[in-house]
């Protein structure tokens, strides 16, 4: 799905990929108990940060990328009627295979 957002500097663009949760009894919890989703899949990307002698720091994320992610990092936007989160690449913590 493309997109017609481009984040700055070290920012990404993600889908936060929601879980069904359920309990060890079968029972699904409502959205009002779910946890805030920790991972999901990267949209957008910038360029990366530049350097304090203005080189520009490539990003090690790129458009594609499972992600996991801070559990309160990011702003929340809407685009498309979808909900998007942009964050920093600081909030990453992890890329999966």
């Amino acid at each position: 799905m493309a997109i017609n957002i481009q984040p700055l500097a070290d920012r990404v663009v993600i889908r936060p990929i929601e879980r069904e949760e359920i309990t060890k009894g079968g029972i699904v919890l409502p959205d009002t108990i779910k946890e805030r989703p920790v991972e999901g899949d990267v949209l957008a990307a910038g360029p990366g940060r530049l350097s304090d002698d203005g080189k520009r720091i490539p990003m090690d994320i790129k458009v594609g990328d499972r992600i996991v992610y801070t559990k309160y990092g990011g702003t929340e936007i809407k685009v498309d009627d979808e909900e998007l989160i942009i964050l920093n690449e600081s909030n990453i913590l992890a890329k999966k295979k």
